[in-house]
C-alpha cells in the first residue's frame, strides 16, 4: 500500500499552529518536486512543476523520475497522480501529490563517473529531497544492456528515439508469455520477437505451433512449414495415453476393456518388430517409442478373439479392429496412421526436421494445427511438447529449443475438465523443468484468465498488449512478481502494437511501441471486411464448387 497522503491536504492540522516548511526553490529545469513520504520501495512526492519532456510529459504515469542522495542516484516510476483537496478557484493552491515505485539505482564511483543501472534500492531518499525528470541519458542508462546479447524490437514510450531492447538469453533462459486481446497485434508481436532473434542468431532450433494458419508466410524462408501433408508423426511415436484417446475415444462405459485389450497387443507388437524373441535384450514397454505393424495388431486381435469362450466377448476386439481400420482409411489421418503396409524407424528424420538439426538456413519449423481433426487436437500438440522436453532431456550437447504455444489456452485450460491431461501435463513439465535442459516456452494467449495458472505464473518476462476483460487483467496481476504494478493499469488503454514488457527480459518495467513489421512479413489477419467483401457480386457457383473440393479433402 501507498504511504497515506490523506494529511498533505492540510499541513497544519498535524502541527498546530507551527509555519509550515518552505519548499526548496525549483531552480534547474528538470525540478519536479520534492519527497514528504517514504514508505520501503514506495514514495510520495509533492509536485511542484511540471517542465516539459521530450516525447511525454514527465509527471505521466510510468514515467522514470530520479531522485539524487548523498551517495546515488535512485530512479522510480510513476504509479499515481492526485489532488487530495481541488482547488474551488484558479487562483488558489493546490496540492499535486505523485506515487513513485522505486526501481532501482545507480552509483557512482571513485571518480565520481555513474556506474550501470542496477535493480534494487541500497540507500532510500530522505524526506525533503528533490525529484527530478529523467534526462534521455538517464533513459539510456535504465532501459539498455551493455555487455550482453540484446536485440531491438520497438521503441520505449516515454523517448521515442531510444530502443526497446530484449536481452535475448534472460528472455529465452527463463520463459516468456504475450498475451493480448483479439486484434491488439499480438501475433505481430511474436513474429517481430522471434524474426529478431533469429536475424541475429540463425542457427536457432524454434517450433511454432500455428493454430489458425497465421504465421505461414510472416519468416519467408526462414522457416520450415509443417502441415498434414508434409507432416510426420507416426502412430509409433505415441505412448500409450495418447493413442488410447485416438483409438478408443473419450470416457466410456467400455473403455476399460478396450485399454485393456490394447496395452497387451501394443506392447506384443512392438516386441516383435524389435525382435526381442531373438537375443534383442532391450527393454521395451507400452510407451517406449519404437516401431510396430499395425498388421501384427490386427493379428493378435484376430488370435485373442479365436481363443475366447463366448462369442460375446469379442466386442471390444471388434471395436477396436473397426477404428484402427477406420484411421487408416481416412486421409486426414495420414500424418500419424500412414497407408502403406511397410513400418520404418525414421525417427532421426522426423526429429531432424521437427528441431530443424541442422538449421540449413531455416532455424524455425511452423507446424500448421489448422488442417488437423480437431478431435485429435490436443493429442498431436502432446506429442509434439513430449518430444520437445524428451529430446533435451536425453541430448548430451548443449541445443536449446523454443517451443511456442499460440492460443495456449486451448489445450492447457484453467478447467481441469477440459482439454488432454497428458497435453497440459508436458506443457507444464516443459514450464517446471524445460529451463534446466534447454527447453524455452513462449506462451501465447488472448485469454490468460482461461490459462492454466501453472503456465504463466512461470514466465518471467510477459508481453501485455490491450487486454480488455477485467478477469484478464486481474490474472495478469496475479501471477506477476515485478514492484511497478502501477503500469498494468494502461492494459485496457493500450492501443495496437503497445505493450507493457515486466520481467527478466528487459532491463526494466516499461510501455514500448513495436517496430512496424513489413507488409509481406505480417501473420495472416483473421478480420475480414464485410463492408469491401459485399461491395460487388463477384461470387459465382465456381467458387462453391472449389470450396466443396477443398472441403471434401481437406486440405487447402
Amino acid at each position: 500500500m501507498p504511504p497515506d497522503t490523506a494529511h498533505l491536504a492540510n499541513p497544519s492540522s498535524d502541527h498546530g499552529s507551527q509555519p509550515a516548511a518552505t519548499p526548496p526553490v525549483a531552480n534547474s529545469p528538470d525540478h519536479l518536486g520534492r519527497v514528504v513520504a517514504v514508505s520501503g520501495s514506495q514514495v510520495v512526492m509533492l509536485l511542484e512543476g511540471q517542465p516539459p519532456s521530450p516525447g511525454m510529459p514527465a509527471s505521466q504515469i510510468g514515467a522514470l523520475v530520479k531522485i539524487p542522495t548523498a551517495i546515488s542516484t535512485v530512479y522510480g516510476l510513476i504509479s499515481g497522480l492526485s489532488i487530495p483537496i481541488p482547488a474551488v478557484r484558479a487562483d488558489e493552491p493546490e496540492l499535486r501529490v505523485v506515487e513513485l515505485e522505486l526501481v532501482g539505482e545507480s552509483v557512482a564511483d571513485g571518480d565520481g563517473d555513474a556506474v550501470v543501472f542496477r535493480r534494487g534500492v541500497s540507500v532510500l531518499p530522505g524526506l525533503g529531497d528533490r525529484v527530478l525528470s529523467a534526462a534521455k541519458e538517464d533513459l539510456q542508462r535504465v532501459y539498455t544492456r551493455t555487455g550482453v546479447a540484446t536485440v531491438r524490437i520497438g521503441s520505449i514510450y516515454q523517448d521515442r528515439s531510444l530502443p526497446a531492447a530484449l536481452v535475448i538469453d534472460d528472455l529465452l533462459g527463463k520463459h516468456f508469455a504475450v498475451v493480448g486481446t483479439t486484434g491488439s497485434g499480438k501475433s505481430c508481436a511474436v513474429a517481430l520477437i522471434l524474426g529478431a532473434i533469429l536475424r541475429q542468431c540463425g542457427n536457432g532450433h524454434i517450433v511454432l505451433l500455428d493454430v489458425h494458419n497465421e504465421y505461414g508466410r510472416a519468416f519467408g524462408d526462414a522457416a520450415e512449414r509443417l502441415d498434414t501433408e508434409s507432416l510426420e508423426l507416426p502412430y509409433w511415436l505415441l505412448t500409450f495415453e495418447e493413442i488410447v484417446e485416438i483409438v478408443a475415444g473419450g470416457r466410456n462405459d467400455r473403455r476399460e476393456e478396450d485399454v485393456a485389450v490394447l496395452a497387451d497387443v501394443i506392447l506384443a507388437a512392438k516386441q516383435r518388430y524389435a525382435g526381442q524373441g531373438e537375443g534383442n535384450n532391450e527393454p521395451i514397454s507400452v510407451d517406449t517409442p519404437v516401431p510396430y505393424r499395425l498388421g501384427d495388431v490386427n493379428r493378435m486381435l484376430d488370435e485373442a478373439m479365436g481363443k475366447l469362450e463366448k462369442a460375446g466377448d469379442s466386442a471390444p476386439y471388434l471395436r477396436l479392429k473397426g477404428r484402427l481400420a477406420s484411421l487408416q482409411s481416412d486421409r486426414r489421418y495420414g500424418f500419424m496412421f500412414p497407408s502403406g503396409l511397410s513400418v520404418r524407424d525414421n525417427m532421426v528424420v522426423i526429429l531432424s526436421r521437427l528441431f530443424r538439426i541442422p538449421a540449413d538456413g531455416k532455424p524455425m519449423s511452423i507446424i500448421d494445427l489448422s488442417g488437423i481433426p480437431s478431435e485429435v487436437m490436443n493429442v498431436v500438440v502432446s506429442v509434439l511438447c513430449r518430444l520437445t522436453f524428451d529430446f533435451a532431456l536425453w541430448n548430451d550437447h548443449t541445443m536449446p529449443i523454443v517451443l511456442v504455444c499460440e492460443e495456449a489456452h486451448r489445450y492447457a485450460p484453467r478447467n481441469n475438465h477440459l482439454g488432454f491431461e497428458p497435453a497440459k501435463r508436458a506443457l507444464s513439465r516443459i514450464a517446471k523443468e524445460g529451463r534446466k535442459y534447454g527447453v524455452s516456452l513462449c506462451v501465447v494467449s488472448q485469454r490468460p484468465s482461461e490459462l492454466s495458472p501453472d503456465m504463466l505464473s512461470q514466465c518471467n518476462t510477459v508481453f501485455a498488449l490491450r487486454l480488455s476483460s477485467q478477469h484478464d487483467q486481474d490474472f495478469v496481476r496475479g501471477t506477476l512478481t515485478e514492484s511497478a504494478m502501477g503500469l498494468l493499469d494502461f492494459l485496457p488503454s493500450l492501443r495496437d502494437a503497445e505493450a507493457l514488457v515486466i520481467g527478466e527480459g528487459v532491463p526494466l518495467p516499461q510501455r514500448i511501441c513495436f517496430d512496424r513489421l513489413p507488409e509481406g512479413a505480417r501473420p495472416s489477419r483473421g478480420n475480414t471486411s464485410f463492408s469491401a467483401a459485399w461491395q460487388g457480386d463477384g461470387d459465382s457457383i465456381e467458387m462453391v464448387r472449389a470450396t466443396i473440393a477443398r472441403w471434401r479433402r481437406q486440405h487447402r
